[in-house]
């Protein structure tokens, strides 16, 4: 049964991040993202790490999108002030996406799993209580550069949106 389940999000997932990508509009893009986001939290479920599931929600699709449209919403995105790429660049971004593909099958073709025998050291990693504890000790840095991180791209965001002023 739950590799049913399992098939059937990850599907779900794949699909709605197609269609993230190839979507031409914003707000349909950002749906299906939000859509591919419950679904890996789907799959987090499955790992039977509640936490994170609900973590994931509230961050991605709720904060992460909320600024997304915001940002969408403040740019303005006309499909008639959008300029249409020659042939050739789009001919080049097909070849280096292919080539990219080749390159991480082979690459995982080449890699070899590690068996590594599981010691169970007691310790309960879905705690809340240990995961702040290692959140905000041992990454206390990288946690602060990922606020800075967020703050910075919203000033940016709200900058790229303003309009100038035409003397």
């Amino acid at each position: 049964m739950l590799l049913y389940v399992f098939y059937i999000l990850s599907a779900i997932t794949l699909g709605t991040a197609f269609l993230t990508v190839i979507s031409k509009n914003a707000i349909h893009s950002a749906i299906y993202l939000v859509v591919c986001f419950f679904s890996l939290a789907g799959h987090y479920l499955l790992f039977n790490a509640q936490f994170l599931a609900v973590v994931h929600i509230i961050v991605y699709a709720g904060a992460i999108m909320v600024l997304l449209l915001f940002t969408l919403m403040l740019m303005n995105l006309n499909n008639e002030d959008e300029t249409s790429k020659p042939l050739y660049t789009k001919f080049a971004a097909v070849i280096s996406a292919g080539l990219l593909c080749l390159v991480l099958i082979a690459a995982l073709r080449k890699a070899l799993p590690e068996n590594i025998e599981y010691v169970n050291s007691g310790t309960d990693f879905q705690s809340i209580k240990v995961l702040g504890k290692v959140l905000l000790n041992e990454y206390a840095v990288p946690f602060e550069f990922a606020s800075v991180l967020l703050l910075v791209s919203m000033i940016g965001a709200v900058l790229i949106s303003k309009k100038e002023e035409k003397i």
